[in-house]
């Protein structure tokens, strides 16, 4: 039987686990599904286990065991409320993490580590408390329902499973972040996004796509595409298109077709150069300077705020999401005091990021949903900072003075800088650290400040890098 996963990012990696089922997954992966595991542990937690007292209806809560005839069973019982519930449609296996009695038929819900639905006003969502899954009536509240793959195609072929067995409610929910409610959506447009990705065929080679650098069969795949000297190693996922449309499969094809930045980016790839300079580089300077990185666990909040004076680094940490509100208003406080004792002296001020799309969404989201507290912003206050000619994103500056085979991300750049990283923690060893951390782990929130800090110093040793226009490559 077939996994939905397979429906998601790299078709080919199908056929490298038939060819290969010994592989482990890795280190990364691992983790990704105990966290899962654990949202689906503070799940079942909150999940009824009896009518409340006066609700006289039939309830029955089982766990299927992730058997699909123990599934069967369950369903041909009529029980309320399934977890560990498996069905098959096709050459698919789909695992439901609950299939719950609902109108005519049962409602299949998936438990995911993303965000299910976002708060947002005029916009009306409908959704089941989880405690009362089984129990309560449909709720109504101002969310967007937010959509990802998998989660997509679970639902679909749970649909169509129930549907071959006429039990199908034409309803999926998901639990997303906010273990407390189901959102719930039609699976009409869910089931035509499915119809769209099994049509898609199964490929014969390997393509180099963003999953491969996590991947537990990259290091079969990277011979093969090294050996054929695929342009996907340089060009991934389908920026390499028009340059297949054209006849060119080859990073050396693309260096001979001397396409101007194309077939020098090519080259460089090659070469093995990082970065190559569009022309003289530039970036501002301020008499006074922070250097600015955040640190997220996942959608649910910002729990460190660092910033790097050019000679110490300050953190505000929020080790506990619920101390996150006081470690934005000091962070913001400490920022706003910098920039004000500045042009009291009659200094300018700038302060720097490396991408802003994270520093402003985690400021914009945290103005409103603290608002009011001690020392957090309003939302105008923080556009007003975000919109200063003081905010400087020193990405936007790369992106425009640079080129690079291998990205423009921090981690790629700031070694071409001549920054060295003082450890090897990435976004996805952070969340797992972050978890640590939250449980009262020293080591590990060492290692988020150290890595916090590192981003912090990187992208002053960037900025540094375009300021010296006659920086060695």
């Amino acid at each position: 039987m077939t996994s939905p996963s397979e429906l998601v990012g790299c078709r080919y990696r199908a056929v490298q686990r038939a060819a290969h089922p010994d592989v482990p997954p890795t280190e990364a992966a691992q983790a990704r599904a105990a966290r899962i595991d654990a949202a689906l542990a503070a799940v079942h937690n909150l999940l009824p286990q009896s009518p409340a007292m006066g609700d006289a209806r039939y309830f029955r809560r089982v766990s299927a065991g992730k058997s699909y005839f123990e599934t069967l069973e369950c369903l041909a019982a009529g029980d309320t409320l399934i977890t560990e519930a498996v069905l098959e449609w096709g050459r698919f296996q789909i695992t439901v993490d609950i299939l719950v009695a609902f109108e005519d038929g049962y409602l299949p819900i998936m438990v995911s580590n993303h965000r299910a639905a976002r708060n947002h006003s005029g916009v009306q969502a409908r959704y089941l408390a989880v405690p009362r899954l089984g129990l309560g009536s449909v709720l109504t509240g101002e969310f967007k329902i937010r959509h990802h793959a998998l989660d997509t195609y679970r639902l679909a072929l749970a649909g169509r499973a129930l549907s071959e067995m006429d039990l199908s409610c034409g309803l999926g929910g998901t639990i997303g972040q906010d273990r407390t409610r189901a959102f719930l959506e039609p699976l009409a447009p869910l089931d035509e996004a499915l119809t769209r990705a099994l049509q898609v065929e199964t490929p014969r080679a390997p393509r180099r796509v963003k999953e491969c650098d996590s991947c537990r069969y990259w290091s079969l795949c990277s011979v093969e595409l090294e050996r054929a000297d695929d342009i996907s190693l340089l060009l991934p996922g389908d920026r390499a298109n028009p340059y297949r449309e054209r006849g060119i499969h080859t990073v050396g094809g693309l260096i001979e077709a001397d396409l101007g930045e194309a077939s020098l980016l090519a080259a460089a790839f090659r070469s093995g150069q990082t970065v190559v300079p569009r022309g003289l580089l530039s970036a501002p300077r301020f008499d006074v300077e922070l250097f600015i990185d955040l640190e997220a666990y996942l959608d649910q909040g910002a729990y460190l705020w660092g910033a790097w004076d050019g000679s110490a680094y300050h953190a505000f940490t929020a080790w506990s999401l619920a101390e996150e509100a006081s470690a934005f208003a000091d962070f913001w406080a400490y920022l706003c005091d910098t920039r004000a004792t500045a042009t009291a002296n009659g200094q300018t001020f700038g302060a720097f990021c490396y991408s802003a799309h994270g520093e402003n969404h985690w400021m914009r989201a945290s103005a409103r949903r603290f608002a009011g507290q001690p020392g957090v912003p309003t939302v105008a206050e923080v556009e007003e900072f975000i919109n200063s000619g003081y905010w400087v994103d020193v990405f936007q500056l790369v992106r425009a003075q640079l080129i690079g085979p291998f990205g423009l991300g921090l981690k790629v750049v700031a070694p071409a800088a001549g920054y060295h990283y003082s450890g090897d923690v990435d976004g996805e060893s952070s969340v797992n650290l972050f978890l640590d951390a939250a449980a009262g782990s020293a080591a590990a929130r060492t290692a988020l400040l150290n890595y916090n800090e590192d981003d912090c110093r990187a992208t002053a040793a960037v900025r540094d890098f375009l300021e010296r226009s006659d920086a060695p490559l």
